[in-house]
C-alpha cells in the first residue's frame, strides 16, 4: 500500500509525532534533565507509541498486499517500540520513517493541498495537534520553573495533570504554579486553549453540517 493511498492527515500526523520523538531523545540525551522531566518525556513517548502502533494496524488491516505492506511496514512496526532503554534503535528508526512521509508528498505544493483540500478538517486536525503540543511544552517547561519550596507541582504526573487541566480551562485548583515563569506559563496555556477548543467546536460543528456529496 503506497503512502499517498491513506488518508493525508494520517501522514502529517505521524510526521510531526516522529518529529517530536526524535526531538525529545534529542533533548534527553544531549541536555542533563530532572528525573522527573525525563519521565515526563518517556509518557508522552509513550502515548506517541500507541498513536504508531493505531496506524500500524491501520496500514496493514487495510493493504491490499500486506506481505508487500510489511516490507516496508516492519519499520511502523518497529517505531511503535516504546522508550525502553534496550530498544532505542525503535526510536531511531524513526528517522526512516520521516524520509519515508515525506516522499509521499511529491512536492510542497502536493503538501499544501493535503493540508487545505478541506478546510474544516484542516482546522480540527490543526487544533489536536497543538493541544498535544501545548501540553507536552508546558507540562516540561512548568516543571524546570516549579523549583520553589512552595510549589506543589513537583512530580512528572503533576504537571501533566496540571497542564490538561488548564488547558482545557477547567483548572481544578488542586495543582497550580507558583512562580512568575510558571504562572506566564499558565496563562499562554489557558489564551491557547480557548482558542483551541473553541476551533474544535466550529470545526467539528462544520463537519457536521457539511452535505455529503452524492457519487
Amino acid at each position: 500500500m503506497k503512502e499517498n493511498q491513506v488518508p493525508g492527515f494520517l501522514n502529517i500526523f505521524v510526521l510531526i509525532f516522529s518529529t517530536l520523538a526524535l526531538v525529545a531523545l534529542l533533548l534527553e540525551t544531549l541536555i542533563p534533565l530532572s528525573s522527573e522531566t525525563k519521565i515526563l518525556l518517556n509518557h508522552f513517548d509513550t502515548g506517541i507509541c500507541f498513536f504508531f502502533l493505531f496506524e500500524f494496524l491501520y496500514r496493514f488491516f487495510s493493504a491490499k498486499n500486506k506481505l508487500q505492506y510489511l516490507k516496508w511496514g516492519w519499520i511502523d512496526l518497529l517505531a511503535s517500540i516504546p522508550n525502553i532503554e534496550y530498544l532505542r534503535l525503535g526510536r531511531i528508526v524513526r528517522i526512516v520513517r520521516i524520509i519515508r512521509v515525506l516522499k509521499a508528498y511529491n512536492s510542497l505544493k502536493e503538501f499544501t493541498r493535503y493540508v487545505f483540500q478541506d478546510r474544516a478538517k484542516a482546522a480540527l486536525y490543526s487544533a489536536l495537534l497543538l493541544s498535544f503540543f501545548l501540553v507536552m511544552a508546558a507540562s516540561i517547561s512548568v516543571l524546570q520553573f516549579e523549583t520553589d519550596p512552595q510549589s506543589n507541582i513537583k512530580s512528572a504526573e503533576d504537571a501533566l495533570w496540571w497542564s490538561c487541566t488548564t488547558v482545557t480551562t477547567v483548572g481544578y485548583g488542586d495543582r497550580f504554579p507558583v512562580t512568575t515563569g510558571g504562572r506566564i506559563i499558565g496563562v499562554v496555556l489557558m489564551v491557547f486553549g480557548i482558542g483551541i477548543f473553541s476551533t474544535l467546536a466550529a470545526s467539528i460543528t462544520s463537519i457536521l453540517n457539511t452535505p455529503k456529496q452524492q457519487g
